[in-house]
This record gives C-alpha cells, sequence and structure tokens, in this order.
C-alpha cells in the first residue's frame, strides 16, 4: 500500500455564497493528492508524460459527508491499495482534523501518447514494487 497526505487552505473562489466548498471544487483537490502521491514516490507526472504513459480518468466517485468551508485546512489522504495492472485505483479521503469531510475514488488506464491502452511500463513497476 502506498500512501501521501497533502494539504490545501480553501480559498474563497472554491466556496458559494454560505461559504461551503462548491462540489466540483473536491476534483482538483483529488489531483492535488494525486500527483503529490506518484511524486513522492519518484514519479513526477510530468516525467510519466515525457515518457510517453498517459494516465487519464476513466472514472470518479465521490462521497460528500460534511462540508467544507472557507478558510478551512483539509488534508487529502489519498493512497493505492492494490498493485496496477492496466487499471490504476487511487482512493482519497479529505478531512478537517479528524473529520471526515468526503471520501473518493478515481480509476485511471496506463495510455501510450497515442491513446492506446498499455501496461504499466517498467519504471512505474519498480518504482512502486517495494510498496507491493
Amino acid at each position: 500500500m502506498i500512501e501521501s497526505v497533502s494539504n490545501i487552505q480553501v480559498r474563497y473562489a472554491e466556496t458559494d455564497m454560505m461559504g461551503i466548498v462548491y462540489h466540483a471544487n473536491y476534483l482538483p483537490w483529488l489531483e492535488i493528492g494525486r500527483t503529490e502521491l506518484l511524486r513522492e514516490n519518484g514519479l513526477p507526472y510530468k516525467e510519466i508524460e515525457a515518457r510517453g504513459v498517459m494516465l487519464p480518468v476513466l472514472e470518479v466517485n465521490v462521497k460528500y459527508k460534511r462540508p467544507a468551508k472557507y478558510d478551512d485546512t483539509v488534508s487529502i489522504h489519498t493512497r493505492i491499495s492494490e498493485k496496477p495492472f492496466l487499471k490504476i485505483k487511487i482512493d482519497y479521503e479529505l478531512k478537517r482534523g479528524d473529520e471526515l469531510l468526503a471520501t473518493a475514488t478515481t480509476l485511471h488506464a496506463f495510455m501510450n501518447s497515442k491513446g492506446v491502452p498499455v501496461k504499466p511500463p517498467t519504471f512505474f513497476k519498480e518504482a512502486l514494487a517495494k510498496h507491493y
């Protein structure tokens, strides 16, 4: 299992008139968690893409439990629990302190630069191997 925690401060522009985060603004937070988890494990997105591998999102599922509000510090707990094969599933918990605000999952395919599905490349598998 691979885990990472990233923190963000809720910006005013991410909220509605009630000071509550608009639901679609959680998606960029998931991307922050995902890119940081990969970077921390030697796989910055820029390098992955430079090597001709893309990780398009196939599915997103978010379950909202409690509202995030303006100026909250939200921690994004990101986890890859399963060894990737043709797809990679990433799980998220978004928290304010110990309070669970939302859970989410994203599912990504491995594709080459022409949009053809591929298996995870050797460099990707090697970077994650120590966790499985």
